[in-house]
């Protein structure tokens, strides 16, 4: 049971004489029991009582400090922003990049929570045309500002030479064969889950459904390995390491920004970098990629596809 507080006790502890104790009984404001004729006072509801009463209150600091040159994006992992990463590191010494692989639903959650600059995010909307605007709408009490990174193909990383002959979504289910999968905070695997509905296919019914890994290059080293048979990935993923490839579609990678930190220099910085030649250039050593729109913001009545 919880400590209760005598009426002498409550008015020590609030710094009140014991007849202000009873006045506040009386009007019904202070949390009180009676107990044989005797009130006593349950400590912790008269703590939250206080609490609850109390005006200017101070606001729980942020997670995030002022930026000092430490740049933080989380969410959805890609290659060629591991490559961004690594480039803008090395191009201003003075700041760091950091990346927490969190998937997209992940990053959307440390963008709330006030954790990150940046969340790298591909969540495909029901319209099957727009990206990242209805989740952000459910995650985040205000709308961030939303720069397209890259437009990628995603699709099923196969074995080199296609040896069990998967033509595509639907030869998943056949007998012998297995597969490894995303995570379910991941933009690919509702992209996945999308393609399966279509076909009518239930997770369940395929080998290896619930085997689930936090990288494209866990799938396509699990491919690699012979382990599994085919998994859901980027074509950058398969290229670079000589694997088949079942295109599913292309579709827009974002980097969304609250709009407190988008004038933060890191992230001017690092949207600035997208339009320069070197990052261009780096990007044509990877498969997969179409970087028209890249370092341009995204508006939902024009959101390019």
């Amino acid at each position: 049971m919880q400590k209760l507080l005598s009426t002498k006790e409550v008015a020590q502890l609030l710094g009140i004489n014991e007849k202000m104790v009873y006045t506040l009984v009386a009007e019904k404001a202070l949390p009180a029991t009676k107990i044989t004729g005797k009130w006593l006072f349950p400590r912790h509801l008269v703590e939250q009582w206080v609490e609850a009463n109390t005006i200017n209150y101070p606001q729980a600091p942020a997670h995030l400090p002022p930026y000092e040159g430490l740049l933080i994006i989380a969410g959805s992992n890609d290659p060629l922003l591991e490559k961004a990463i690594s480039l803008f590191n090395s191009t201003y010494t003075e700041h760091i990049a950091v990346f927490g692989n969190l998937g997209s639903l992940g990053g959307l959650k440390a963008l709330r929570q006030n954790l990150c600059h940046m969340a790298s995010s591909h969540l495909l909307q029901d319209n099957e045309q727009e990206y990242n605007f209805e989740f952000a709408q459910q995650e985040l009490e205000n709308a961030p500002a939303i720069v397209n990174f890259c437009k990628r193909e995603q699709g099923i990383i196969l074995q080199k030479g296609n040896p069990k002959n998967i033509q595509g979504i639907s030869d998943l289910i056949k007998p012998g064969i297995k597969i490894i999968n995303r995570s379910s905070s991941t933009g690919t695997r509702l992209l996945f889950d999308k393609a399966l509905q279509a076909e009518g296919i239930k997770g369940d019914d395929i080998e290896g459904f619930h085997h689930v890994v936090y990288r494209h290059m866990d799938v396509g080293l699990a491919v690699l390995s012979g382990t599994v048979d085919a998994g859901p990935g980027i074509r950058a993923v398969a290229t670079l390491l000589g694997l088949d490839f079942i295109p599913l579609r292309w579709e827009r990678y974002d980097l969304l920004i609250s709009k407190e930190r988008f004038f933060d220099k890191g992230v001017q910085l690092f949207i600035s970098m997208l339009h320069e030649d070197i990052f261009q250039e780096m990007a044509k050593t990877l498969d997969g990629y179409d970087l028209s729109t890249s370092g341009k913001m995204v508006f939902k009545t024009d959101a390019p596809q």
